[in-house]
Parts: structure tokens; C-alpha cells; sequence
């Protein structure tokens, strides 16, 4: 995430090395999966072999199994039990199935791939835009720079609004499908890896939507593209480090609640 050209950005404030229950049992049960290979539609265990298995408390254990129903990557099915959930129905649909949020080498591998999508979609869109995009973009980039000071979850729906308006911008729909997948992802890693704190600079992502939807405005291709490019990386370079400082830093006892 980039500021306007020159400008300063903040560091990442140090990890507070505090990893909730949740969190840890959702990332164990999510190794579980993939260390057993078991495909999509395969019924897990239920809550209970769950918690012996990945040695935390029941009630801890259900929570994690909330999460992961809510980002889609178990069903929970009333009366019959937990499932692997299917991935959707697209090429990359095994790599979500076997994706580790806690993962630094797949964290890296998620915003590698995601660099290659936004730069193709931001130079596309800065060619293709029309008006009311072009307004779109800046009203969705303004709005995360209010929500900057606010609730996190908040801002992280803005955020992903702003890089999808660009997304429909580019006008092509195989493009907008992979930032889509992309974003979901990135939830799994905010909400997993990271508890839904920041992994970096909130106000310094907001500042750099500002920078590049005006480049964008401007039809200012190769300023667009460079802006997109900083962003991403830092984007990718602070979750990275707060990933690692929270996963390193944890204790990984096998009561936590």
C-alpha cells in the first residue's frame, strides 16, 4: 500500500505476538485438511475429535469452525456434520482448497499472483475507464481514506471495493474473477493469520488509493502502474512481517481459549 508520490510511509507497528484461540485452532484445522490431503465434500471429524486433534478446547475449536464457514472454506451442514466445503468452480479452485492463511511462503505466493492481476487490471482501466468509473474509483478511494481512522473490518470492505471498481474498469471478466479470488484469499489471511488487525499502515493503503485512482483519472497510464506496483508490495511486504512476528512470537500451548 502506497502514499502520493514522495510521500513518506508508516512503519508496521510491531506484532503484539498475542494470537487468539480462534485463530490458532482455524489454522490447525486448516493443516489438518491439508495434511490428510482430503478433498472437497470429505466429512471432518466432529467437534470434539477436532479439538483432540488439534489439541484445543471444544468451545475454541467451535469458533474456529465458525470462521471457516464463514470464509468459505468449511460447510457446516445441521444434522449431518462439518465438511472440506467445494472451492468454486474455477482453475485456481484446488489452490484454495489447499491454502494456509498462517503461511508466509503461500502469503508470498497469494501477493506475487496478486501483483501480476492488479498491475494488468490498474494499466487496462487507466485506458478503458469511463466517467462514471473514473468516479467510482475516486469516490471508492476517498471512502477508504474516512474510513482510514475507523473500524478495520470497515475499511477492509472498502478497500476491496476501491481494487475491485478498478477491476470492472479494465472491462475483462477473467481479470475481475481472479482479483476476486484474490481478495478472498487475503480475507482468510487477515482473519486467520492476522486476528482482522491491520498488517500494516491503514492510512498510508488509503493515501495510495487516493494516488493511484487520480493517476487513473488523469489516464496517466505508467503513474498508475507504478502506484498499483508500490502498493502491492508494500501491502504484501507488512502482512509478511506481521504474519512472522505474530507466528514466531505466539505461545502454542494446547489449551488456549
Amino acid at each position: 500500500m502506497a502514499s502520493e508520490a514522495g510521500a513518506e510511509l508508516d512503519a508496521p507497528a510491531p506484532a503484539s505476538g498475542y494470537r487468539p484461540g480462534y485463530e490458532i485452532a482455524a489454522e490447525r484445522i486448516l493443516e489438518y485438511i491439508v495434511e490428510q490431503e482430503l478433498p472437497p465434500g470429505t466429512r471432518l471429524p466432529t467437534e470434539s475429535a477436532l479439538a483432540e486433534i488439534v489439541g484445543m478446547s471444544r468451545t475454541i475449536v467451535r469458533e474456529a469452525v465458525k470462521i471457516l464457514s464463514a470464509l468459505g472454506r468449511l460447510s457446516v451442514q445441521r444434522g449431518r456434520g462439518i465438511y472440506v466445503a467445494r472451492p468454486p468452480e474455477a482453475p485456481w479452485g484446488a489452490s484454495i482448497s489447499g491454502f494456509l492463511p498462517a503461511d508466509p511462503d503461500q502469503v508470498g505466493e497469494i501477493f506475487e499472483f496478486r501483483r501480476f492481476v492488479e498491475l494488468s487490471t490498474t494499466d487496462l482501466a487507466s485506458r478503458r475507464a469511463t466517467p462514471a468509473q473514473v468516479r467510482a474509483i475516486r469516490e471508492a478511494a476517498e471512502h477508504t481514506r474516512e474510513l482510514a481512522a475507523g473500524d478495520l473490518e470497515d475499511f477492509n470492505r472498502a478497500d476491496a471495493v476501491f481494487h475491485r471498481s478498478i477491476g470492472e474498469a479494465a472491462a475483462n471478466t477473467f481479470m475481475l474473477g481472479c482479483l476476486d479470488a484474490v481478495q478472498r484469499l487475503q480475507q482468510q489471511i487477515s482473519v486467520i493469520a492476522l486476528a482482522s488487525t491491520a498488517g500494516g499502515s491503514v492510512s498510508a493503503a488509503a493515501d495510495q488509493h487516493v494516488a493511484i485512482a487520480a493517476a487513473i483519472a488523469d489516464g496517466d497510464t505508467a503513474l498508475a502502474v507504478r502506484l498499483m506496483t508500490e502498493h502491492v508490495d508494500l501491502t504484501a511486504q507488512q502482512f509478511k512481517s506481521a504474519i512472522l512476528g505474530r507466528v514466531f512470537t505466539a505461545p502454542q500451548g494446547p489449551s488456549q481459549d
